[in-house]
Parts: structure tokens; C-alpha cells; sequence
């Protein structure tokens, strides 16, 4: 078997680096300083195009961010830092903590693509959202991890047919009970 030149993969971690580093991707500050873990069966690099493809029951972590699918692509801006993550497979998976005094947002879908410059989430084809209590289900979720806003869809592009949207709300605690 062919081992890849250390090069091209050491090219990719310092992109992803970079990329997962600055301030506009980490929700905490000790997520900017956590190394970065990268686990699949393949990765295919493409320097000039800024892009890398893993494959094979893909696990990428830094901090509270986790990243899984069966194929993640990776891609930079011409700075070189991350502009967008998409995850696809059967359950791919996005997780984060927004901030220090808030739970793991988690969310899940056949697709799911993280727009880092943006903070933006979006989980496309059997959608799932777990924000603290409170879930959210349908053929498309949008989260933006700043401004703490879902917007829902029950059809989407590459979605076929309808889901339904579903959220359950939990009261908050009161302490009058």
C-alpha cells in the first residue's frame, strides 16, 4: 500500500488550524487553543482548489466542536482558513457549545453543512436539532449559533418529498413549583 508524502496532510492540518483557530469559529475561547483531531480511513487533498476530503467514518474534534459523517470535504478560503465543513451519511453530526454558560447545541441529517465566517448551521434531509430541552425535526433546520436562531423547513433541495416539521419546547424551570 501507498502511504501519502507527510506534506499534502501536514499541509491540511495547518489549513484546518488556521482555520479552526480564529475567533469567528471557536464559540469558546478554549476551543481556539484545543488541538485539532482528524480521524478517517481516506483523505484526498487538493492544495490548489483548497479543499480536502475525508472518507470512512470520519471523526474531526477541537474543544466542544465535534464533526462526523462517512465523507467530510473541508474548504478554505483563499487565506487559507476554513470557510465551510460538510458532512454527509446516513446520521452525519454536528456538535458545539455556543458559550460557556450554555448546553451542547447537537444536530444531525443525511447532510450537514457548518459555514464557519457565519456561525451557521445547516442540517438538510431528516433534520434534527437538540438546542438544551428543546428539539427540532424536519426536512431542514438552519441554526445560527450566535443570534440563537432555527428556522425550519419541511422540504428541501435534495429532499425527497416532505418531513414534517416537529419541535417540542420545554417550559422553563420555575421556581414557584
Amino acid at each position: 500500500m501507498m502511504r501519502p508524502s507527510p506534506a499534502p496532510l501536514l499541509a491540511i492540518c495547518l489549513a484546518l488550524a488556521a482555520g479552526l483557530t480564529s475567533s469567528a469559529v471557536s464559540a469558546l475561547d478554549s476551543d481556539r487553543n484545543a488541538p485539532i483531531q482528524v480521524e478517517a480511513d481516506r483523505l484526498d487533498l487538493d492544495d490548489r482548489a483548497g479543499t480536502a476530503v475525508y472518507t470512512g467514518d470520519v471523526r474531526i474534534q477541537q474543544g466542544s466542536m465535534i464533526l462526523t459523517g462517512n465523507r467530510v470535504e473541508i474548504q478554505r478560503n483563499d487565506q487559507g482558513e476554513l470557510s465551510m465543513a460538510t458532512a454527509t451519511g446516513e446520521r452525519a453530526y454536528l456538535e458545539q457549545k455556543p458559550s460557556p454558560e450554555e448546553p451542547v447545541v447537537k444536530g444531525w441529517g443525511r447532510k450537514v453543512v457548518y459555514h464557519v465566517a457565519e456561525r451557521r448551521i445547516e442540517l438538510i434531509d431528516q433534520a434534527e436539532l437538540h438546542k438544551a430541552n428543546d428539539t427540532f425535526d424536519g426536512a431542514y433546520l438552519e441554526y445560527f449559533l450566535d443570534r440563537r436562531v432555527v428556522q425550519a423547513r419541511s422540504s428541501a433541495d435534495g429532499v425527497d418529498g416532505t418531513q414534517r416539521i416537529r419541535m417540542t419546547l420545554e417550559p422553563e424551570n420555575q421556581s414557584n413549583q
